[in-house]
């Protein structure tokens, strides 16, 4: 990097990282010249940041000044996913985009535009703002199913509504359990709030299929089958109510049928668990005392372990924990997996919901293959879907069923759109690219998730070269396809300050100013102890899923292990877990060199004693495949999980594979109940050596 002129001006400003993680943090950002960002750190403002950031966010200046970053609208010039393109001007790329939209309009209907988008950025408008033009349009529906499909219903079936113990608390407590998530790796804060808690005596379990590097600092690391948790959380229980740590005072107060769930908890031994989950028994009823052993045992509940066809279900179980023993009456115990309902922004303008047309189908975002590849079904029974305009996900690498996703894309009538900041291997299908803004270019709000604390960023520096943000090019579209709505004339900020307003909160720049609005709730409130949000005021211990999705019949009411999986056979022995890297958040930091030198080349991670019997040494190539199709990956030998489990890390660039083939093109889009979501973890697979060496 050149050197800074010596009479530059330095100046720290405040905003807030957009990147799909509950941390949500507050940053200070280094800002030169009033053009250029220099060092990003953590804001001290923010008490649950508290001055630390993850390594990804620490090295932004990298990422912002990539020499691969995307400055100017593009045109495809070669075959789809040939990387042949052009530059076009802004009027020339927006012109295209507005014309093929109409066409497919006229032609299949308006049903057949689907407009697609995730979490590459958290920002309410510059995430949902695209939901203006759906809305605006009669376009097809999304359902974002690709994350908390799975978990939301799960934790909703017993709590009833996101809120949850300040991370904070677990200083005060005495077991800290995290379960299903590496934060280490993808949620620091976490990590520093529970070492707080060790400083001060708390005894950490980590439950994880693997000896990730949160588990590695654990004093208990429970290796448990992936897909299991509901068996291990079930067997808990009954140990609980066995030994007298069940708190019955508790359960008559604030539960719906405590003598229900004991009852049907009387065979879900640990045996009954062990042999599910293979973990042993006296690590089952070791775990059961020492939980058990004090109400002040803080449960964090984290994504991973949901994403599995079962992972309602198990999340359900494992939030049953705390109502079990009272642990949420006292502080220090109880549960966290989401605040993010306690921030309740009104996001009518930004999406413009008072345009949204009844009857329009909803398309299931995790089912893109399907859905491309012309499948009735995935369709509802509608139209093709002829034309796409994608924003902040990359789902030729996210979704499942890759092999499928590529087929989609390839299709010849099929027209896209991609609003991106790198040439993706999404970008690289798109009929036009066009260059989107960073962050630290846009202004923005962000509900919390992790911590209570809704907060706004201003733009930092200018937009590198040609890009636009999301709401720009948005709102250019409106305009080109005739929508008439006051949004699509407004400016970002306008849209921002007005809908915090009629919110009920203070302006956006009052918010800005004072680095955030605090939203949390009272201690009796966030540990519910005037009652939980379903209509009794009762933890639910009886799921009610036929309320939460037309997938529910057949899932079990109370808590258990439900056997839905893709179970391991003769065929494919083996179960694999595709977890995310440190280095990498879905398919975001990829593309940085520094990122990629730290996590290396994708690994399968396969316990010593299988490569041993397979001949295969730590380092040497391994096939791992389905009847999907098979990838070729670097074997890395492990212990601290179970032989049948393998362990593959990060959503790597296809380029980063040696056949070019990403880790799911063997996920399954399968979805799971009580309402759809992607079962990432939740995959049977075989193991071979590699024939060719």
């Amino acid at each position: 990097m050149e050197k800074e002129p010596d009479h530059m001006t330095q100046e720290t400003v405040y905003s807030v990282c957009p990147h799909d993680c509950p941390s949500v943090c507050a940053l200070e950002v280094e800002r030169i010249d009033g053009h250029r960002i220099g060092k990003v750190k953590g804001s001290k403002d923010l008490p649950y940041t508290d001055g630390v950031i993850c390594g990804k966010v620490a090295r932004y200046q990298e990422r912002m000044y990539h020499p691969e970053r995307l400055l100017h609208p593009l045109r495809r010039v070669g075959p789809k996913g040939s990387g042949q393109f052009e530059q076009i001007s802004w009027d020339e790329a927006l012109d295209t985009v507005a014309e093929a939209f109409s066409r497919a309009e006229q032609q299949y209907g308006a049903e057949s535009v689907w407009p697609y988008y995730y979490a590459g950025t958290m920002g309410l408008l510059m995430r949902k703002g695209i939901n203006r033009l759906r809305h605006a349009k009669g376009y097809s529906n999304m359902a974002g199913t690709i994350c908390v499909g799975l978990s939301n219903p799960g934790w909703q079936a017993g709590a009833g509504g996101f809120n949850g113990v300040d991370a904070r608390e677990m200083a005060k407590s005495e077991v800290i359990v995290i379960w299903g998530t590496n934060v280490v790796s993808t949620q620091v804060h976490v990590m520093s709030h529970a070492l707080a808690g060790m400083r001060n005596g708390a005894k950490l379990v980590v439950v994880d299929p693997y000896h990730n590097k949160t588990a590695q600092r654990a004093d208990v690391h429970l290796a448990l089958r992936p897909g299991t948790d509901g068996a291990l959380a079930c067997a808990v229980m009954h140990v609980l109510f066995r030994e007298g740590y069940a708190d019955w005072d508790y359960l008559k107060r604030y539960t719906d049928e405590p003598e229900a769930l004991e009852q049907h908890l009387r065979d879900k031994t640990p045996a009954w668990a062990a042999s599910i989950t293979g973990l042993t028994v006296e690590e089952i009823e070791a775990f059961a005392h020492l939980y058990g052993g004090t109400k002040k045992s803080y449960l964090r509940l984290g994504y991973g372990f949901s994403r599995s066809r079962n992972g309602a279900v198990n999340m359900h179980a494992v939030s049953c924990l705390p109502a079990v023993t009272g642990a949420w009456a006292v502080e220090g115990g109880g549960a966290l997996f989401s605040v993010s309902a306690l921030a309740k922004v009104d996001t009518q303008l930004i999406e413009a919901k008072e345009l949204k047309q009844s009857g329009i189908r909803t398309l299931d975002m995790s089912r893109i293959g399907d859905i491309l590849t012309g499948d009735s079904e995935a369709l509802c029974g509608g139209a093709p879907v002829m034309a796409m305009l994608i924003q902040n996900t990359n789902p030729m690498v996210v979704a499942p069923e890759s092999a499928k996703v590529r087929a989609g894309f390839n299709r010849e009538d099929l027209f896209v759109c991609v609003h991106e900041q790198f040439m993706t291997e999404t970008a690289r299908m798109a009929d036009i690219v066009l260059p989107a803004t960073m962050f630290l270019e846009h202004d923005d709000i962000y509900n919390p998730d992790g911590h209570a604390v809704l907060q706004v960023a201003r733009q930092v520096v200018p937009a590198a070269g040609e890009c636009r943000s999301n709401h720009e090019v948005i709102s250019a579209l409106g305009q080109r396809l005739g929508v008439k709505h006051r949004s699509f004339e407004m400016s970002a900020w306008d849209i921002l300050d007005e809908s915090l307003k009629t919110s009920g909160y203070p302006s956006a720049q009052e918010i800005y100013d004072q680095r955030g609005l605090d939203v949390s709730t009272p201690f009796a409130e966030s540990h519910f102890l005037n009652g939980f949000p379903h209509a009794d005021g009762r933890f639910h211990f009886r799921a009610d899923w036929a309320s939460m999705g037309a997938r529910a019949p057949g899932m079990p009411d109370l808590p258990d292990h439900w056997a839905v999986t893709d179970e391991t056979s003769e065929q494919q022995p083996f179960r694999l877990v595709t977890a995310p890297a440190q280095n990498f958040l879905n398919s975001s930091f990829n593309e940085i060199a520094s990122s990629r030198q730290k996590e290396q080349q994708p690994k399968a991670r396969v316990h010593v004693d299988v490569l041993n019997r397979m001949g295969v040494a730590d380092g040497e190539r391994i096939r791992i495949g389905n009847a999907k199709g098979s990838i070729l990956l670097v074997a890395e030998a492990a212990t601290g999980q179970h032989t049948d489990t393998v362990i593959v890390e990060g959503l790597w660039p296809d380029e980063a594979f040696i056949e070019g083939q990403g880790i799911n093109l063997l996920t399954s889009a399968q979805p799971g109940y009580p309402a759809g979501g992607a079962a990432f973890h939740d995959t049977s697979i075989w193991l071979k050596p590699d024939s060719g060496h």
